[in-house]
């Protein structure tokens, strides 16, 4: 199909026409491009932007929203969502991964990087939704002389990447999971590492979210979480790290030697009165550095947006400094970088012979005027209501408030249905 978007002003392009055949942007450029269009798209009072990446989250957690409030991370875990996780069913992942993926799209999210279990489940959800995903089955092991391979969450970590990796033209990737240094043994990170280092599999992991968790493991180890990875050669992968609150310089240099990613979750990361990542030193150390939202348990939206705002106003506010985080580089992170950190090399910008992962932002709306700049507007004026439309690989998803591949009112039922049953 070949769409047009009308001449408007367009991130990082200033007022242009964009023109997408298929799943590709074909064109971009003031002057209106040649030949047929099977639909013009009206962008009056509209930024035109990429997709956003939600990089760090567990989708199916929807049902535990605004569940154990007021907790530190440790007792959250395991006095309210572990329990709560105990009694989860194939069917309350498949709903709750569906309206998580509702949400986003709403919010402008084209792709999403999830660790959660029964993960076929989200990978059936994002099959019928069209949007993009990074999924992976998250490991825990606490023997360190069992035969790792044959632990059921390897194996289901192992037959979800046969099953799905690359499905849905692509748009389903399945990396590997290691929940944390502090929910595995070092024999089972080994075991992980030397399994998938020849296959290019990449992996999702938490890495130092609390200060309890980074002391405990130099108590038990003598090193860093992230000198625990590298030793046992997690590292020699592509990896994703979520939350690195409490990493040190040295970390961050093993970081940057590795080319891991690093996912800054600030709103749950506050919420949970875990701390701040250092997100100025960690880009000074070069390092990549993508969003996330964390699960709708602990944030409790899956809005990244938001999390653009926070990361930029939290680390003036630390740094003392209103210079130290630019508007352009907040971007990055919530854009190309996270396309950098899904192994996604043909998306993440507006570019021709990118995938067509295009959102629209209502520049009419009350806080969005006037607009002197779009960056500025994009990063402190705009919230997730302006959301208008989203498109993923040059298909629409979204647009005026209405979905095109899902059932909202199904969906919403189904979750006000399930929080009844399952607290009742």
């Amino acid at each position: 199909m070949k769409i047009l978007f009308d001449k408007t002003e367009v991130l990082g392009h200033g007022e242009c026409y964009i023109a997408v055949d298929g799943q590709y942007i074909s064109y971009i450029g003031r002057e209106k491009p040649d030949g047929d269009f099977d639909r013009v798209i009206n962008t009056k009072d509209k930024l035109v932007c990429p997709g956003l990446y939600n990089c760090h989250t567990h989708s199916a957690m929807q049902f535990l929203r605004g569940y154990g409030e007021d907790l530190p991370l440790d007792r959250w875990l395991n006095e309210k969502i572990f329990p709560a996780e105990d009694r989860l069913t194939p069917d309350m992942v498949y709903k709750s991964s569906s309206f998580a993926i509702a949400e986003m799209i709403k919010n402008g999210i084209c792709s999403f990087s999830d660790m959660y279990y029964f993960c076929d489940k989200t990978a059936e959800a994002v099959g019928e939704t069209g949007i993009k995903a990074n999924i992976s089955r998250s490991i825990v092991s606490f023997a360190p002389a069992a035969d790792h391979s044959k632990d059921n969450r390897f194996l289901e970590s192992v037959q979800l990447y046969k099953d799905y990796h690359n499905a849905f033209e692509g748009r389903l990737k399945v990396d590997f999971s290691l929940h944390a240094e502090y929910t595995n043994v070092e024999s089972m990170a080994r075991f992980c590492a030397e399994y998938t280092e020849d296959k290019h599999i990449a992996y999702q992991i938490h890495l130092s979210e609390t200060e309890k968790e980074h002391n405990e493991c130099i108590a038990r180890h003598g090193v860093t979480p992230t000198g625990f990875f590298e030793k046992t050669g997690i590292l020699n992968n592509n990896v994703s790290f979520a939350h690195c609150v409490w990493i040190t310089e040295d970390d961050m240099d093993i970081l940057k030697k590795y080319n891991s990613t690093v996912v800054h979750n600030p709103a749950s990361n506050l919420k949970l009165g875990s701390g701040v990542m250092p997100l100025s030193k960690i880009l000074k150390h070069s390092i990549n550095v993508a969003l996330g939202t964390d699960s709708s348990a602990s944030n409790n939206t899956l809005d990244i947006l938001k999390e653009i705002y926070l990361a930029a106003i939290l680390q003036k506010g630390i740094d003392r400094d209103p210079s130290s985080i630019k508007a352009e580089e907040i971007v990055k992170l919530a854009t190309v970088n996270g396309a950098i950190s899904q192994n996604r090399n043909d998306c993440g910008e507006l570019m021709v012979g990118k995938k067509a992962d295009i959102i629209m932002l209502d520049l009419d709306r009350v806080n969005n005027i006037p607009m002197f700049s779009p960056i500025y507007t994009l990063v402190y004026s705009v919230n997730s209501s302006d959301v208008c439309f989203n498109m993923v690989d040059g298909r629409v998803l979204y647009e005026n408030g209405e979905y095109t591949t899902l059932d909202i009112d199904k969906i919403k039922h189904e979750m006000k249905t399930l929080r009844k049953s399952f607290f009742a």
